[in-house]
């Protein structure tokens, strides 16, 4: 649901870990790095938002790389950024039909 979305993404280091997974796919260690924690904290978190969809992962050899199922929740962030910087929201979501 909507609110399983909202709550995964709920956690400052899966903010951080989603708006890089919006420059384009990665592998964990790169996520790790972003994130500034441990390997099995940031598995953790990239299960939760694997869970609700956001998120779709394939091993290659040794590594597991990440990638945005739904790549418009970068668009949202600017607009969340708008709310609280109380500037005017100049982005715009078209809605998929």
């Amino acid at each position: 649901s909507a609110a399983d979305v909202f709550k995964a993404l709920g956690h400052p280091a899966r903010v951080a870990m989603v708006r890089r997974l919006g420059e384009g796919e990665c592998c964990v260690c790169d996520l790790v790095e972003t994130a500034g924690l441990g390997w099995s904290t940031v598995s953790r978190h990239l299960a939760v938002l694997r869970n609700v969809g956001l998120l779709s992962s394939d091993k290659r050899g040794n590594q597991v790389f990440y990638r945005l199922e739904c790549p418009c929740i970068t668009s949202f962030y600017g607009c969340i950024e708008s709310v609280i910087s109380g500037t005017p929201a100049t982005i715009q979501l078209e809605a998929s039909e």
